[in-house]
């Protein structure tokens, strides 16, 4: 038998079922892992073919966006950027991690001032860009009445020596980083015919930090997605084992958040070609699958 492969050591799909907030504190040194070697190439294809869907930012937030470049500037020493691009812009391209600047105005909620947005789960810089912490969550199922007032103390008295991490993980069909429609996933995973249970299945984990900008009082909120063939876990069968006891605990609101109905069949059937103990009975994807 293979050795585990060390992807699946600590899976984020290994904790509590459902939906929760799941911060935990991470020394400085993990704050950016890196692993990309030239994101620029990634991303500025992306900034010259779909500007608005990338890249955003609000009048005044400059000041903001300068605190943050010189961060990551000191974080990885690296040599100040072109100065003719937004230094949020900047900073992005030179980290594999999409990079969301959070900011509170006078009498305000915390807002998204300027965002780099190259691989955002199914939404856009445009969507994004403006909004305050209701109208981000908005959809999150439960996020008004049990989330909403907890998330926003953290904002609050987030201090500045620390760095919070937290993860989440769905399953898509969808093959890209960049993922701008949850609806064209659905679509690919509903025309799936794979030679092999799973195939043509990802594993899409989102790896989220929040810090405080010490200066200008902002948080910077990063976002990293890896992407993992679901096949790639047929060989290691304790991953596999946690994620079959994940799926069968998700409750129906996260699957239904998460649109997990399309990609059903295919996940139950890897599932049961890798012998784990899958849940008991197949979901019919015609009765979550969004209107």
């Amino acid at each position: 038998m293979p050795p585990p492969d060390s992807r699946f050591a600590d899976p984020p799909w290994g904790g509590p079922p459902g939906f929760g907030i799941g911060l935990r504190r991470i020394p400085t040194g993990d704050w950016l892992e890196g692993g990309e070697a030239r994101p620029w190439v990634r991303k500025d294809r992306l900034f010259r073919t779909v500007p608005d869907k990338v890249w955003g930012e609000t009048e005044g937030s400059r000041p903001g966006q300068a605190e943050v470049a010189e961060m990551i500037r000191q974080s990885l020493g690296l040599r100040p950027g072109a100065p003719d691009r937004p230094p949020l812009l900047e900073a992005a391209r030179r980290v594999p991690d999409d990079l969301v600047l959070m900011e509170k105005p006078d009498g305000g909620d915390w807002t998204v001032s300027a965002l780099s947005l190259c691989a955002g789960s199914f939404f856009t810089a445009d969507e994004a860009l403006g909004r305050d912490l209701a109208a981000l969550h908005g959809p999150v199922p439960g996020f008004r009445d049990r989330f909403q007032v907890r998330v926003r103390r953290i904002f609050d008295r987030l201090p500045a020596d620390q760095i919070l991490e937290r993860r989440n993980w769905t399953v898509t069909a969808w093959s890209r980083l960049y993922a701008p429609e949850a609806a064209a996933a659905r679509r690919r995973a509903l025309a799936l015919r794979p030679r092999r249970p799973g195939a043509g299945l990802f594993l899409r984990c989102e790896r989220q930090t929040l810090r405080r900008l010490p200066r200008t009082g902002g948080v910077l909120f990063t976002i990293r997605i890896h992407l993992t063939p679901l096949r790639d876990l047929a060989d290691d069968p304790e991953a596999v084992r946690i994620l079959a006891r994940a799926w069968a605990e998700a409750p129906k609101d996260f699957r239904g958040y998460k649109g997990l109905a399309a990609v059903t069949p295919g996940v139950e059937a890897f599932l049961a070609d890798c012998a784990a103990p899958g849940p008991q009975t197949v979901t019919d994807f015609r009765e979550e699958s969004p209107s």
